[in-house]
């Protein structure tokens, strides 16, 4: 989505991180820090967008979900290690809880994505259901690259923040950001595709 603002503002200096939390905005020059939760007490702080998670998967993978089974019955599942700031994420144990569903044998075993990038490459190419954030998930899901192949979804436990020091919050080009960013996720996590 990064093009849509590089096409509006010209071709600014932007340096994107995944680092985890936390982060040293002083000794990394951060500007803009888009984080799940509220983890910068010493800056401003700006709750932008509370997400949900939701199980997606290639189309062709879906089009075999057995109807007898129940819900993602013999589709393999993508697991997402949230790693240590990321504990309050659900997990599939967790999911299959809120729906309601046995978990069944299968639930520890699929493939394994330490970010959920990965795990949404993984299940665009095929090989599983990822439950995925709307916030990632939204433009695959729009565009047909994946599909819900169940309705069920889980609400995050924390929204996304924003954390722009004081220091960057006075230029231009980081209020324009800012502003372009909180767009772009409230619309995805609003995406009709995602209801």
């Amino acid at each position: 989505r990064l093009a849509g603002f590089i096409a509006i503002h010209g071709a600014v200096d932007i340096s994107l991180r995944g680092d985890d939390d936390p982060v040293s905005f002083d000794r990394d020059l951060i500007d803009v820090r888009l984080s799940y939760g509220p983890h910068y007490r010493e800056h401003p702080i700006e709750d932008i967008v509370q997400d949900a998670v939701y199980p997606v998967c290639a189309p062709k993978l879906a089009s075999v979900l057995k109807a007898d089974g129940g819900p993602l019955a013999g589709l393999p599942l993508i697991h997402t290690d949230w790693g240590p700031t990321g504990a309050s994420f659900p997990s599939w144990r967790s999911w299959f809880e809120a729906a309601g569903i046995a978990p069944g044998r299968g639930i520890q075993r699929g493939l394994s994505a330490n970010s959920s990038r990965a795990a949404l490459d993984l299940a665009i190419s095929g090989l599983g259901v990822a439950l995925a954030q709307g916030i990632y998930c939204a433009e695959a899901v729009e565009d047909g690259r994946l599909v819900r192949p169940v309705a069920k979804a889980i609400a995050l436990r924390q929204p996304y923040c924003l954390t722009i020091p004081q220091r960057s919050a006075r230029r231009d080009v980081v209020a324009a950001f800012r502003d372009w960013l909180v767009d772009e996720c409230q619309r995805a996590v609003g995406s009709p595709a995602l209801r």
